[in-house]
């Protein structure tokens, strides 16, 4: 059984993210229903459409033969950054994967998917997998599955094992216990990527449409490249939280930097030849830099 937005409408906004965080770690699954606007969502989704068209089948049994997939979705429609950047959403996001040594996070992929009819059960699996890091322990992504059509039994809404985020990281569950995120177009369908999943099965004569917007710990590499997907001559047009989210700024310390400066130097005017090298420490670690300074006097340079 789904948690709802009816279930727990807070007077805020800090509370609907505690309550739908909570949800989401607790079960490894939280379905918010209508929860974009509904002229945006129709605005995306006609946006959307001559690329479905397009796209090929996918090949291999995995992605699906019977499935079209595509990304670089920022790039496909305008309407793409609500999703991105819903405030809700990336709110559930940073409280799920920030913690004392992660200050970031960044867009692990965006993803469009049809599921067309005679489409078989995808393979159960967590996307949590292609990181080589320790399972088990805190959890390195969540997935937003938007639903651009109804998501029914019939039509392959997304599976998931409730419950499958506390189990062992490496093992599979019963098909049994398997539920459908069975939900309206516009709703989302959110998902850490320790929770064991799949696309369902569909025995329904019309194709089933969803875009995944995925976020992971800012550490990471992303599924989907990101300098790659929206190098500078189009990430300098989005708004500056849509560019961080695409990979244009720092992990503290440093990580990601371009010559030792924030990469979303590159998105403002024209770039010097050289670039000035800039501290990029967290709070704690200049405060030991400043610390060592003022009992040893100026530091050597390494």
């Amino acid at each position: 059984m789904f948690a709802t937005a009816t279930a727990a409408r807070a007077s805020g906004l800090a509370d609907e993210v505690e309550y739908w965080a909570s949800t989401l770690l607790a079960n490894g699954y939280a379905m918010i229903p209508h929860a974009i606007d509904r002229s945006i969502l129709d605005g995306f989704h006609d946006d959307l459409h001559p690329h479905f068209e397009a796209a090929p089948f996918c090949q291999g049994p995995f992605y699906g033969e019977t499935t079209k997939r595509f990304g670089r979705v920022l790039i496909r429609s305008p309407h793409a950054a609500a999703f991105a950047q819903h405030e809700l959403i990336l709110g559930i996001a940073r409280r799920v994967l920030l913690h004392e040594m992660c200050n970031t996070i960044l867009l692990n992929l965006t993803q469009a998917i049809e599921i067309h009819p005679g489409a078989p059960l995808q393979f159960p699996h967590r996307d949590q997998d292609m990181f080589g890091g320790p399972k088990g322990g805190r959890d390195y992504m969540m997935n937003v599955m938007w639903a651009l059509d109804d998501f029914t039994d019939e039509n392959g809404a997304t599976r998931v094992w409730p419950g499958s985020n506390h189990s062992d990281p490496h093992g599979m569950l019963p098909e049994a216990d398997a539920i459908s995120a069975v939900m309206p177009r516009g709703s989302a369908f959110l998902f850490l990527g320790s929770a064991l999943h799949s696309g369902g099965e569909n025995r329904s004569d019309r194709p089933r449409r969803g875009v995944i917007f995925s976020y992971c710990q800012g550490w990471l590499r992303p599924w989907e490249n990101p300098w790659l997907a929206y190098p500078p001559d189009i990430a300098r047009h989005f708004n500056d939280e849509l560019a961080a989210l695409a990979g244009y700024r720092q992990h503290l310390p440093s990580l990601g930097n371009f010559e030792g400066q924030c990469p979303s130097v590159l998105l403002h005017g024209e770039v010097p030849r050289h670039l000035r090298f800039t501290d990029a420490l967290r709070a704690d670690q200049m405060d030991m830099v400043r610390q060592y300074q003022r009992e040893h006097g100026s530091l050597a340079v390494a």
